[in-house]
């Protein structure tokens, strides 16, 4: 009896590639559900309200000077955001997994606290240490450095936000690199730029690209932590997300939907990219690895 079950068990698994777990039906269908519910519903909702606007409308809420300059400093200061997140993320995440030393699970716990701090909490302490009187800002003040009320400090909340997404991906990616690796590659006579570059990196990039996609989705929807520190000019320092906020309390709604659905295309071409490059830099690692 054992043996027939045995027997079955390999011909249902090699043959007919059927899970031996059951639950895919119910959970497909629940997973479907929820997505339907919480995800699909609102997006199709928004398309719908957007589309009430005719197009003379829909034009020239997109051609104003006003809703452009709020677009290019979201979009811009959130790829720089990702972009300077990327380089220190991959500092501190290189040293909390390569080193040991009093306190690293302390500073390991630290990087967390954006996550789970309110952003209107750390808008208003960056905006307290950062502003003319602020600790920091005072004395970046005697230099002629501004940070609170400009585009510097909506970076710098975007930075604060988004840089524990890339040290989140790049710890897993580390540890998964062997030191032993570095050591053969040092042993045959590699510099270390060289085993960076030709060891470290490739195998590193994919959880990059992870990291950066995550924070700069992050910083293009944050809120919270901008406003306080932004100070919310027209044409120099207000953000998209602010923008629908105002439409939404002058009653403007389909100008508020529209705004939206805009950031939301926006959004989502810029991870499709973003994913597409992930794709593609794994096949050619995979290539690469395959033939070496």
């Amino acid at each position: 009896m054992k043996g027939d079950c045995l027997t079955k068990f390999i011909y249902v698994n090699k043959y007919s590639k059927r899970s031996v777990i059951a639950g895919f039906l119910p959970t497909l269908s629940m997973t479907l559900f929820y997505l339907t519910l919480i995800v699909f519903i609102p997006l199709s909702g928004l398309l719908f309200n957007t589309l009430q606007m005719n197009t003379s409308q829909f034009l020239s809420l997109v051609s104003s000077p006003r809703v452009q300059a709020a677009f290019k400093i979201s979009f811009g200061l959130s790829l720089m955001a990702g972009a300077i997140s990327i380089f220190f993320g991959t500092i501190i995440g290189w040293v909390l997994t390569r080193y040991r030393f009093p306190g690293r699970r302390v500073l390991d716990a630290i990087i967390d606290l954006p996550f789970a701090m309110p952003t209107s909490v750390s808008g208003i302490t960056l905006a307290a240490l950062y502003s003319e009187q602020g600790w920091i800002g005072s004395y970046l003040n005697q230099f002629g450095i501004k940070v609170a009320f400009t585009p510097l400090g909506i970076l710098l909340a975007l930075i604060f936000v988004g840089f524990p997404f890339v040290v989140r991906a790049v710890q897993p990616a580390l540890e998964e690199i062997e030191p032993e690796v570095e050591e053969a590659a040092a042993c045959l006579g590699a510099t270390r730029g060289q085993t960076v570059r030709k060891i470290i990196m490739p195998q590193l990039t994919p959880a990059l690209l992870t990291g950066f996609a995550l924070a700069v989705a992050r910083a293009l929807g944050e809120y919270g932590s901008v406003i306080f520190i932004a100070g919310n000019i027209p044409m120099v320092s207000e953000i998209v997300p602010l923008l629908i906020v105002i439409k939404l309390e002058q009653f403007d709604y389909l100008g508020a939907s529209a705004l939206a659905l805009l950031m939301l295309l926006a959004s989502l071409g810029l991870l499709l990219f973003i994913n597409v490059l992930h794709m593609l830099l794994r096949i050619s690692y995979a290539k690469t690895s395959s033939a070496a």
